[in-house]
């Protein structure tokens, strides 16, 4: 295959990692795979509904096929260059993570005999071999998609990474400045001999391991340098001395190329020979026994310290690595030859954030500014609205990025804050930024004496010390912060506020699908409803009292509440749409956007639903177990996926059509630790025009109409983005930017 037709394959091809264990859910047993390992024989079929054993999909290597999509967005030369960067910037996040929480998990649960046989039927040591193997191609693929296409890409825009060895003498003793002022102070070479044993690396670290020499003895040493992680990890090359230049161009030099052209300088006396870099990769996954903690923010604080000591679970190295330094490191580290990655240089591709924030407005996305929501205020002005008194008059249904967080929900929690009539706010936060005008918000009304209840998830994964710091950083304010429900992670998305008003007290709620974080808001889809609803207020009421004190046999009327609520209330309408159409065809529908979606008892019913003739539509963004399309199984399924500008990350759940139509947005992924582990709420939504506007968007994404990836049988996805003839379809979430300009216009009319 030539490279032009492995890119062609990349941007638009079907996924190279095959997320089933076999090609069909036939009887017949599966066989061994050249390219993909051993699983064992296909199972009769022993559902007690008559559905075929093997009908789920491998959830780990779903996600691996997420984070390929990702990769074919930075391969496609339609994507503004600049953005292309930035998503293999995030395909290399992504899989950090990947192996920090899933395979470290995996390890750990093999290495102490509890590990199951997954629901698509892989034993746990064929899935960890699958995902090594998937991992090695996804890895090479992007490499070649950096050197290959990005890079080349980039340089014809004046923007480059060089060598050391590409520098002018000027340029380079210019930066030899920087390492003498800036670098040398921070850097702690280690020797490894006798008496120095193998240093400790920590995860994610990116490091140089050189090859000494005794001029006097002749011996051979090694050491280790560490590159300091809080510095930039691409230098600016000063361009022309007249500045006009750097208008145009941009050249970076790795930082550990600056650092390993110095090396003599860390160890003067010795003969510097070769040097290479590496990096490892650590479980770094938390375990907190909060029944047995006495203090659960101490116990979450020693396990923080003790996760950066955690196995290493994956060792990259540079491609030109001489074998006995990489003997050296396999032995220290104790990793398996199979979880070392030989990739070309520079390591750790999270640097190219750093390129892509460049103010190249030519190579990113258009420019995009949300606006305030046309039912809080159908024109722009520098006034603030009174969100109270617009949420008294309708509810307000927004949908960010499109609608602006600012001017709605940090409003109103400002507002909520400043106001003398409100004598309560109580509020879930999950992740928000450490200097949030949500917490300074918080802050300022529990000092102005209000009632102010914060529920805390310090668990929050990898943003638990940010957590505990501004956690404290309430509670020194008067804030009565609580850490939610011993055993479960408060996931759900909600804010109270109590007002009084001259009939007496009033509840005006937001319930939503994302994080109360102004950051993020800007970046990923979510919705959220404004009301001031009495049944929502109350529900609202009811179950911040089960969260802070004892209540656990709250009852709701538009609320569904995980553990007890949601996977029984989402069953019990699938099961309704099953009926309905058995009672008049054509009449049943269930459509879901979500994250992931692996619980095999909520795929089960999709899959009875299907096979009652309800259409189901499914909108994913992530992992995805359900195999749609298999005949006699889920003909009536469709799955899409969309990825873009922004990450798509609201849950939206919709059954039947017409009269019957029901819609609810909420927290919930249809994933276990949700369902069962996790506090999360999901909301009805009652104003036709918001059913209407769900409906819509849920139809746009199913459509075909746009770019999109489509789930197959087999596993693999399909990535749709030209037309017949070859042009690019539409993009999805700029139609969204356009619905949302047009609403505010045909508000600023009336």
């Amino acid at each position: 295959m030539t490279a032009t037709s492995e890119k062609e394959s990349l941007v638009g091809g079907v996924s190279i990692a095959s997320a089933s264990p076999t090609e069909s859910l036939g009887p017949r047993p599966r066989a061994a795979n050249g390219r993909f390992m051993r699983v064992v024989g296909a199972l009769p079929v022993d559902d007690e509904d008559g559905l075929p054993s093997d009908r789920f999909l491998d959830r780990e290597i779903s996600w691996l096929q997420f984070n390929e999509r990702v990769l074919q967005l930075a391969a496609d030369p339609a994507v503004p260059l600049l953005e292309r960067a930035r998503y293999l910037a995030i395909f290399t996040s992504n899989l950090d993570e990947f192996f920090m929480v899933r395979v470290a998990g995996l390890k750990r649960r093999i290495a102490t005999g509890i590990a199951v046989r997954s629901a698509s039927g892989l034993e746990p040591r064929e899935v960890l071999d699958h995902l090594g193997l998937v991992a090695h191609e996804l890895l090479d693929m992007q490499a070649k998609v950096l050197h290959d296409d990005v890079r080349p890409a980039l340089e014809a825009e004046g923007i480059s990474i060089v060598r050391w060895d590409e520098l002018s003498p000027d340029e380079q003793e210019g930066l030899s400045t920087v390492f003498t002022e800036q670098l040398f102070p921070v850097l702690t070479p280690l020797a490894v001999d006798p008496a120095h044993p193998f240093p400790y690396i920590s995860g994610l670290s990116l490091n140089l391991a050189v090859v000494l020499a005794n001029p006097k003895t002749g011996k051979e040493h090694f050491a280790r340098v560490k590159v300091p992680p809080l510095l930039p990890r691409l230098l600016r090359v000063s361009g022309e001395p007249d500045g006009v230049a750097d208008l145009y161009t941009a050249r970076f030099v790795p930082l550990e190329d600056v650092i390993a052209a110095h090396l003599g300088e860390l160890f003067p006396g010795m003969e510097v020979g070769s040097h290479y870099t590496f990096r490892v990769t650590r479980n770094e996954d938390l375990e907190v026994e909060e029944d047995d903690a006495e203090n659960l923010l101490t116990a979450l604080e020693r396990e923080l310290t003790r996760r950066r000591f955690g196995p290493p679970v994956r060792l990259e190295v540079d491609e030109d690595m001489d074998d006995h330094v990489m003997d050296l490191l396999v032995r220290e580290l104790g990793v398996h030859g199979s979880e070392v990655y030989r990739l070309p240089a520079p390591l750790d591709l999270r640097a190219l954030n750093i390129i892509a924030d460049l103010e190249r407005s030519d190579l990113h996305f258009e420019p995009f500014v949300a606006r305030t929501n046309a039912d809080l205020a159908p024109t722009e002005s520098a006034k603030a609205r009174d969100i109270f008194a617009s949420v008294r008059k309708q509810d307000v249904l927004l949908q960010h990025p499109y609608d602006s967080f600012s001017t709605s929900v940090q409003a109103f929690i400002e507002q909520a804050a400043g106001d003398p009539r409100v004598l309560a706010i109580k509020q879930t936060l999950y992740r928000t930024s450490g200097d949030s005008p949500i917490i300074d918000a918080l802050i300022d009304a529990a000092e102005a004496g209000k009632q102010v209840l914060a529920v805390v998830e310090i668990k929050a994964r990898f943003d638990e010390q940010n957590n505990i710091s501004w956690a404290r950083k309430l509670e020194r304010a008067g804030v009565h912060v609580v850490y939610g429900i011993v055993g479960l992670k408060t996931h759900c998305k909600l804010a109270l506020v109590v007002r009084q008003e001259e009939e007496g007290l009033r509840r005006y709620c937001h319930v939503g699908t994302g994080n109360y974080n102004p950051k993020t808001a800007r970046l990923y889809e979510d919705f959220g409803l404004l009301t001031a609803d009495e049944q929502v207020g109350e529900d609202l009421s009811r179950l911040f009292n089960q969260l802070s004190g004892l209540a656990p046999r709250s009852k709701f009327k538009r609320l569904m509440v995980a553990p007890r609520s949601v996977r029984t209330g989402l069953l019990e309408r699938i099961q309704e749409q099953i009926d309905r159409e058995a009672a008049e065809p054509g009449t049943g529908y269930i459509g879901f956007k979500v994250n992931s979606i692996v619980e095999e008892k909520i795929i089960d019913g999709l899959y009875r639903a299907s096979q009652a003739g309800v259409d189901v539509d499914l909108w994913v963004r992530g992992t995805c177990a359900l195999r749609p399309g298999v005949e006699g199984l889920s003909e009536r399924i469709r799955v899409h996926s969309v990825l873009g500008r922004f990450l798509e990350h609201s849950r939206i759940f919709l059954f039947g059509r017409d009269d019957g139509f029901e819609a609810w947005i909420g927290s919930a992924d249809m994933m276990h630790r949700n369902l069962d582990r996790r506090v999360e709420a999901l909301l009805r939504l009652e104003d036709p025009r918001h059913l209407k506007d769900l409906s819509d968007m849920m139809a746009r994404g199913m459509s075909g109409d746009y770019a999109h990836w489509s789930l197959a049988g087999d596993g693999r996805w399909q990535r749709h983005h030209l037309d017949a003839e070859g042009e690019p379809l539409p993009d999805l979430q700029a139609a969204m930017i356009e619905v949302h300009a047009k609403r505010r216009r045909k508000a600023h009319r009336r």
